[in-house]
Formats: structure tokens, sequence, C-alpha cells
């Protein structure tokens, strides 16, 4: 498989990143099936795996590291996050300096390594200065704990706030972004994939498949129209919705461009994803090895600019049919926000 440049790191990484989302209680249980699947993944040429610490609650990053075990830790560039719940406290959580110094601990002690490669903050927290969590991981690159650090489903100002704040202040910078991006979720093409190049930063979209809508199944009159996940997130799948009812209408639309191309849906999608210049590699994240299998060969897949337009008709470009699946929530139009019911200076006290 061919190696892209990550950034301006220098470091070469797959153009598929393994997702380790479904190893574990939310996906799959099996601690064996899921180490199958990624050394299979390996094997295939993939050396990019990413997980997070609350992924299973830890059982994701648990099943990476027993994986690694024995001479595979050297060859892959590992990546994990931090930010979601992982306690009861609630300091158990967030961008604080006090939490990162504590869970990237945790985190290195279930992947079994002395080191993450790339260290990410998994949401923007807005009541966490920049500053606080830019200079708590910097302190941890200084220690030899964290090579590289990268921000996921930032908003685009919020990207450009964070390599500000690194540049004044002289900290590490976040040298990727990593945002959901597919061809029914491509709100990102607007504003963070263009900030994220004029930083030279590396993208690494989440949910190419868009939660597995373009898997395939999803088409009209499709006998069954529901998912493990369908049940856990209703808002992002529920057909009374008319944003998911949008979603099945243009995955039908894709489903029967991909028939007329000659390729799978599956490696449509991936092969749109990373095939924007802007994007490194796109993360990947199957529960099964049919599924693993289904989604390598999209490496070989090109798009041409008769096809890339078809699509643009389909789901026009910046555009994502259901604001669910943008992964994140604009405080500024929550309800305090917008009745003006908290004091200004309290709301604007983190910037």
């Amino acid at each position: 498989m061919d190696q892209r440049l990550f950034a301006h790191t220098g470091v070469s990484v797959s153009p598929l990143c393994l997702g380790a989302m479904m190893f574990g209680a939310w996906g799959e249980p099996d601690h064996g099936v899921a180490t199958a699947i990624i050394h299979a993944a390996l094997d295939a040429g993939i050396n990019f795996i990413d997980t997070a610490d609350v992924y299973s609650r830890g059982e994701s990053e648990q099943i990476v590291g027993k994986a690694l075990a024995g001479g595979r830790r050297d060859r892959v560039v590992l990546a994990t996050k931090f930010h979601g719940t992982m306690g009861d406290d609630p300091n158990e959580a967030g961008n604080s300096r006090r939490w990162i110094m504590r869970e990237v601990e945790a985190s290195l002690q279930r992947l079994q390594t002395d080191w993450i490669d790339l260290y990410q903050v998994h949401r923007w927290d807005p009541w966490t200065d920049h500053e606080e969590t830019l200079g708590a991981l910097s302190d941890l690159v200084a220690q030899g704990k964290v090579r590289y650090i990268g921000s996921s489903t930032y908003p685009a100002k919020e990207i450009v706030r964070a390599q500000w704040v690194a540049r004044d202040r002289r900290l590490q910078r976040f040298v990727c972004e990593q945002p959901p991006y597919s061809l029914l979720a491509r709100g990102i093409e607007a504003d963070v994939l263009p900030a994220c190049q004029d930083f030279g930063m590396g993208v690494i979209p989440w949910s190419p498949l868009a939660g597995g809508w373009l898997s395939g199944k999803w088409r009209k009159g499709a006998a069954d129209l529901t998912s493990r996940r369908s049940a856990m997130l209703p808002a992002r799948y529920d057909l009374s919705i008319p944003a998911n009812q949008a979603k099945l209408e243009a995955a039908d639309a894709f489903g029967s461009l991909a028939d007329e191309a000659g390729i799978s849906l599956v490696q449509m999608a991936l092969a749109f994803v990373i095939g924007h210049p802007a994007v490194t590699a796109a993360i990947i994240g199957p529960r099964t090895m049919d599924q693993l299998e289904s989604q390598l060969g999209a490496v070989d897949v090109t798009l041409d600019s008769a096809l890339l337009d078809r699509i643009d008709e389909i789901v026009a470009p910046g555009t994502t049919l259901n604001p669910t699946d943008a992964g994140w929530t604009n405080p500024a139009l929550a309800p305090d926000a917008r009745r003006r019911s908290e004091p200004p200076r309290a709301r604007l006290a983190s910037f």
C-alpha cells in the first residue's frame, strides 16, 4: 500500500487508518477476533491505527496494546485521544492540564507503550483555554511521552485560534485535525479543510462511510433498514426525521452511481474521501474481517472528474444533510446563549 506524508512531520502513513472504535464492548467483544483484524490490516499495508480512551471505556486501547505487542509496535503510527468522560468524577473528562496529565498515563498503560505517536483532543471544549490544553500537551512532547498532537472535530475558527495560540505562546501546535467527512457529510469542505491546508495540517477524517449509511445496505426498498448503531444513535438513523430521509435518498442515489461505475459503494465512498487533496488518510472502522476486506480495495480506486461531478449533483459541496453528523453543536446557539440568561462575562470567560 502506498504511503503519504503526514502533514509536515516527515512521517509516512497509509491512506487508510485503522480505527479501533469497534473493538470492545461497543462492537466486537472478542479480543481474539479484534486482534486478528488488526493483524490483517497491518499485513495489508496499513501502518496507522487510531483509537481513544473513551472507546469501550479503555477496552479498545487494551486490545490495540495487546495486538501490537511482540515487535509490531515500532512499525505502527499509533494515535489515541482524550476528552470524553472516563468516570463519575466531573474532572475525569475534558481538556484541562489536570486531566491530560492523568489520562495520558492511563492510555500509555493500556496501550502497553512508552510513547504515543499522535495524541489528540477528542473534542473542542469551550470552557478550557487553548493555552491550558496546548501547554500540557507541549510538556508531554518535551517528556517524550507524545510525539505529535492533534485535534478532532474542531470548528474551523477554533482550529485557527489554536494555531495562533501555539504560535504566540511558542507551544506545540496541532499537526492534524480529525473531522467527520463523507459523501453525506461534506460541511468541512467549506471551512475546516481550507483552514487545515492553510496551516499545513494533516486531515484524517472519521466516519467516511457515514456510520454505515454508505455500506450498501441503506437503499430504498431494502427489507431491513436497522443496524446496531441505529438503536444507539436514533438522531442519525430515524427515518421519521426529514434529514435522515434525505440521507436515504442520497445513499440510494450513490449506490446506483457506484453500480453504474462498476465499483462498490464502499470503495467509491472511501476513494472520494482519500481523493481530496487536503486529506491524509481516512479512518476505517471495521467490526468484522469481511468489512475490512471490503474496504482495502479503495486505495486502488480513482474517481474521475465526470464521476465527481455526478457526486456533486447528489450532495452539493460543503453540504451536510443532517447537522447531527457534524459531530459538534455550536454553544453560541444553545438556548441559554440565545436567550442571554447567562451573564456574558461568564460565557466568554475562556476566550
